[in-house]
């Protein structure tokens, strides 16, 4: 049993187990002599021995965070976007505490500060990280830690769902608007995201080898969700696909010539010039998804093209027309 006594002004956590050495620490508080002696029985019991715990005191989430950057990050695909946040993540009062000292209410306070100024789905993504990060110190570095505080903490409810589709006349607008414009495969783009319900970095990333001609098929080797899949495409995308490639210099390496910064700058110009309001250029995905069930095609079919694991986000992505579904029912 656990051992807790005020000891010169600190107090004293001492763990006493059959078959072990004694081990004491003194902290500032009570709570946190009672914490470590918790998590030290709870190691014991999970072990059989308890482990040695000075690396714990000597090592920060700053450097477990740096070592994840270094050595986990660059093999993963997302791995620029998690670089960046993990550079956030580092700069935080948070890095500097001690894993020995790392504690759930730490944790739920980083959350709530950050909820203050940023969006819940990042403050959720940043607690996946650091999550993460304690998984593979505990798994793969062999740390002694007891247990993965992040886990112990309640997420953010990430409520971002957007039922924005386009309406009356603004698709022909849009189109005008890319006419108008000076990027002569700003159309096309825009016609293949409505058409196909593809991604921006799916549409950014096409090759024409991607492109069959001969069966009207998109084949994409991978994508965000980690498999590759077959996008049909329809007369009017395949149409659109032909006669940019009849304009431009074709170059093997990409169909669309422009980065995903260079699109959104785009994009605003376009939505300035065509008078549309608040559309973002990911609700055209939603568009085409709630097109091809309109065409009538089942959720099966619909999540082979758009590239949807689960149904559950497939249904997230899904805005009927109510008028279309009165002309279904007669």
């Amino acid at each position: 049993m656990a051992t807790i006594r005020k000891l010169r002004g600190r107090w004293q956590g001492q763990v006493r187990r059959r078959g072990m050495k004694p081990r004491c620490k003194s902290f500032d508080t009570k709570q946190e002599a009672e914490k470590w002696a918790r998590d030290l029985e709870a190691q014991v019991d999970r072990f059989g021995a308890a482990p040695d715990t000075k690396i714990l005191e000597t090592t920060t989430l700053g450097q477990l965070l740096e070592r994840y950057q270094r050595e986990i990050s660059p093999t993963k695909r997302g791995s620029v976007q998690e670089i960046q946040r993990i550079d956030v993540l580092r700069r935080h009062d948070l890095a500097y505490r001690t894993l020995i000292g790392l504690s759930q209410q730490d944790i739920a306070s980083f959350r709530d500060e950050r909820l203050q100024s940023v969006a819940p789905s990042t403050t959720v993504r940043e607690l996946a990280i650091l999550s993460h990060v304690l998984e593979v110190a505990i798994r793969d570095w062999g740390l002694p830690l007891g247990r993965n505080v992040v886990k112990l903490v309640r997420r953010p409810v990430i409520r971002n769902e957007r039922s924005r589709r386009l309406a009356g006349d603004e698709e022909q607008r849009l189109l005008d608007g890319c006419d108008r414009g000076k990027i002569p495969f700003l159309k096309t783009l825009v016609i293949l995201a409505i058409e196909t319900g593809m991604r921006r970095g799916e549409i950014l990333g096409l090759k024409w080898s991607d492109i069959s001609h001969n069966r009207r098929v998109i084949t994409l080797a991978m994508t965000k969700n980690g498999f590759g899949r077959e996008v049909p495409l329809s007369q009017r995308a395949f149409q659109a696909l032909s006669e940019w490639k009849d304009l431009a210099e074709i170059d093997p390496s990409t169909v669309f010539p422009m980065k995903v910064g260079a699109l959104e700058q785009a994009w605003r110009r376009l939505l300035a010039r065509s008078n549309v309001k608040s559309l973002r250029f990911h609700d055209l995905r939603h568009e085409g998804v709630s097109r091809l069930f309109e065409r009538g095609l089942n959720m099966i079919e619909v999540s082979s093209i758009s590239g949807h694991k689960e149904l559950r986000m497939l249904k997230r992505y899904t805005h009927l027309s109510a008028d279309d579904l009165v002309r279904r029912l007669d």
